[in-house]
C-alpha cells in the first residue's frame, strides 16, 4: 500500500500484507458469520441431528449442544469467532438457547446483505437493528408469563424442554425432575450457584437409572485397608492441612551420635502424630477429610481409633462437603474443635461403575447435592451430562427471574408481528433495517420445522394467522407438524433465554456490519492493551503478516474442519 507524497511514494504496509476494505471487508465477513450460523442449524429443535466432531488424534465427540459444536470446530476466521462468542456468552448466562442465539445472528447478518446491496449505510442498518431488538425485549417483558418459585410441575416442565432434542431425551421426565430437585436443594439465601450439583459420569446401565444423592460423593477411597467401611450418624472433621510431622521452616541438620538418639527422634515423631490422631478422636470425629496427605503412621493409629480417613480431598470437595454436613474447614488439627464438626447420617465406601468412593449421605437440608447420570457409553454420558447442563441452568434462570415464555417458534413469530407494526413508526431508512430484524426472527420457527421435516413456508403462515388472532403461544409441535397452545402443551423457556439471545446476536452481528477494513496486524496481545506499560514492545517491521488475525482462513469462508 503506497500514497504519493510529492515524488516520494510512502510506505504504509508491507507489501506481503493482506488488506480488505469496503464492500468485500464486509461481504467476506458476513460470508463468515452465515457459515457459522448454517453449520449449526440443523442441530435446532427437537428434530435436529447431532454433529460428530473428530479431532487430530482421533478423539470424538457427538453432541446437539450448539456451544460445544462452536467450541470444538477449528474456526479460523476472526469474524467467525465474534459469532461463536454470541454462543459462549449465551452458555454462560443461560446455559440454554446457544444455537437459537447464533442463527438469530448468522440470519440478521444475511438480511443485512440484501439491504446493503441496496445501498443502505452500515450504520444506518446498525441503528435500526439496535431499535429493534430494545422494542423486542420490551415486546418480550409483556408477553412473558409469570412463575412462582414453588410450581415444580412448570420447572419440570422448562428442564424437560431445555432437554428436547438432545441424547438425553429418551429418559427426560426422570432427569427433569432430578434436575429440579438438585437446584431447589442447593437455593439458598444468597442466590443458586449451580456449582453445588456435582454431577459424577458412570458408564453402564441405562439414563433412565440416573440418581440423586442427597449430599456429596467423594471420588477417593479410605486411605487404609483396616478402616471401617461405614460409619453411622457420623461426626465428620474437615481439614485442608495435612496430617503429617511438621517439617522444619529452615533447611536444619541434626547431628545424630548413637542410635539411641535416632530411635528417640523417631519416637518423638510418632508421639506427634499420635497426639494428632487422639486430638482428632477427643474432639469426637469419626470420619475425617484432609486436604493434603496422612502420615503412614497417622493412618495406621487412625484405622486403631476405628476413623474412616480420606486423604488429598479437593478443595471444593471440602467446601461441598462444609456446605452438606453444615461443618466448617479448619487448616490445621490444633485449629480443631466441636463446632467445626459438620453431621452425616451415612458415610461409606461404596462400588459405583467398577470405582470406590466415599458417600456422604443422609445429611439435613443438604446444599450440596450430587447427580449421578448414568449411560450405556461414554458419548451417551457425555452428551447426558451436557443436557443436564442446559437444564439447570434454565432451572436457575427461572427460579431468579420467574418469567418464562411459550417455546416451538411461538415468542419470534409474535415478536415479527409487532415489530412489522412498531416499524411503520420508526423514520428514515432505519424503518427497513426494523423490517429486517422482524424477518431475521422468523428464522427459528422456519428451521424448526425444516428440521421437522415440514412445510416451512405453511408453518409460518399458520403460526401468523393464529397470532394475528391473539393466539399468543400458538407455536409449533415438531412432532406432528400442528400449530397448538404450547403454554397449555407445557413447552416453555425462560425468559431470559430469549432475551440474551436476541441481545448477543444483535450486538454481534451490528459490530460485524460496522466493519469495512480488515488489516494485517503486529502482535496484537502486545503494547498497551493488555495494561502494561508497553515500553519495549515494538512492532515487528511489516505488522507480522497475519499474525493477531489467526490465519484468517484464506481471508475468504471458513478455516479448518468448517
Amino acid at each position: 500500500m503506497a500514497q504519493q507524497m510529492g515524488n516520494q511514494p510512502l510506505i504504509v504496509l508491507s507489501d506481503d500484507s493482506q488488506r480488505t476494505s469496503g464492500r468485500d471487508a464486509q461481504s467476506m465477513n458476513i460470508t463468515a458469520g452465515k457459515a457459522v450460523a448454517e453449520s449449526v442449524r440443523t442441530t435446532l429443535g427437537p428434530k435436529g441431528m447431532d454433529k460428530m466432531l473428530v479431532d487430530s488424534s482421533g478423539g470424538v465427540v457427538v453432541t446437539n449442544d450448539g456451544v460445544t459444536i462452536l467450541k470444538e470446530m477449528d474456526i479460523e476466521h476472526p469474524a467467525a469467532n465474534m459469532i461463536v462468542e454470541v454462543a459462549q456468552t449465551q452458555e454462560e448466562e443461560v446455559a440454554d438457547g446457544t444455537t437459537s442465539a447464533v442463527v438469530v445472528a448468522g440470519e440478521l447478518l444475511k438480511q443485512a446483505e440484501e439491504l446493503l446491496d441496496q445501498d443502505i449505510h452500515a450504520t444506518t442498518l446498525a441503528q435500526g437493528y439496535r431499535q429493534a431488538a430494545e422494542k423486542a425485549k420490551e415486546v418480550l417483558d409483556e408477553i412473558a408469563i409469570d412463575v412462582d418459585a414453588e410450581d415444580t410441575d412448570v420447572l419440570t416442565q422448562i428442564a424437560a424442554t431445555a432437554m428436547t432434542g438432545k441424547g438425553a431425551e429418551n429418559a427426560r421426565d426422570v432427569l427433569a425432575e432430578l434436575v429440579v430437585d438438585a437446584v431447589q436443594a442447593v437455593a439458598d439465601e444468597d442466590g443458586i450457584d449451580t456449582e453445588n450439583v456435582k454431577v459424577e459420569k458412570v458408564v453402564g446401565g441405562a439414563t433412565a437409572e440416573s440418581e440423586l444423592i442427597e449430599g456429596v460423593i467423594v471420588d477417593k477411597e479410605r486411605v487404609h485397608d483396616n478402616m471401617p467401611y461405614f460409619a453411622e450418624d457420623a461426626n465428620v472433621a474437615l481439614l485442608d492441612g495435612a496430617l503429617e510431622v511438621k517439617e522444619t521452616e529452615i533447611d536444619a541438620e541434626v547431628n545424630v551420635t548413637d542410635p539411641d538418639q535416632l530411635q528417640q527422634f523417631l519416637d518423638q515423631e510418632e508421639s506427634q502424630l499420635e497426639e494428632m490422631v487422639q486430638q482428632i478422636k477427643d474432639v469426637g470425629a469419626d470420619v475425617v477429610f484432609v486436604g493434603s496427605g496422612i502420615d503412614d503412621m497417622a493412618q495406621h493409629f487412625l484405622a486403631q481409633e476405628g476413623i474412616i480417613a480420606v486423604r488429598r480431598a479437593k478443595d471444593s470437595d471440602l467446601s461441598r462437603l462444609a456446605r452438606a454436613t453444615g461443618g466448617s474447614v479448619v487448616s490445621s488439627v490444633d485449629d480443631l474443635d466441636e463446632d467445626d464438626l459438620g453431621f452425616a447420617g451415612s458415610v461409606a465406601q461404596k462400588d459405583i461403575g467398577g470405582d470406590q468412593r466415599i458417600f456422604v449421605e443422609d445429611v439435613e437440608e443438604a446444599k450440596s447435592v450430587t447427580l449421578i447420570l448414568r449411560g450405556g457409553t461414554e458419548h451417551v454420558v457425555d452428551e447426558v451430562e451436557r443436557a443436564i447442563d442446559d437444564s439447570m441452568g434454565v432451572v436457575r434462570v427461572t427460579l431468579e427471574d420467574g418469567k418464562v415464555l411459550p417455546g416451538g417458534g411461538a415468542p419470534e413469530i409474535e415478536l415479527a408481528l409487532a415489530l412489522r407494526d412498531f416499524a411503520d413508526s420508526v423514520g428514515g431508512r432505519e424503518q427497513l433495517a426494523v423490517e429486517a430484524f422482524a424477518d431475521a426472527l422468523e428464522v427459528n420457527p422456519r428451521t424448526l420445522a425444516e428440521n421437522a421435516g415440514l412445510d416451512s413456508i405453511d408453518s409460518l403462515v399458520e403460526l401468523r394467522s393464529q397470532h394475528d388472532g391473539g393466539a399468543t403461544a400458538a407455536g409449533l409441535d415438531a412432532y406432528t407438524g400442528d400449530v397448538i397452545d404450547m403454554e397449555a402443551e407445557g413447552v416453555v423457556e425462560p425468559l431470559r433465554v430469549k432475551t440474551q439471545a436476541i441481545e448477543s446476536a444483535t450486538e454481534a452481528a451490528v459490530m460485524i456490519l460496522r466493519i469495512d477494513d480488515v488489516i494485517a496486524a503486529g502482535d496484537l496481545s502486545g503494547g498497551q492493551v493488555d495494561g502494561d506499560d508497553g515500553g519495549d514492545d515494538e512492532m515487528p517491521p511489516g505488522g507480522g503478516g497475519m499474525g493477531g488475525m489467526g490465519g484468517m482462513g484464506g481471508m475468504g469462508g471458513m478455516g479448518g474442519a468448517m
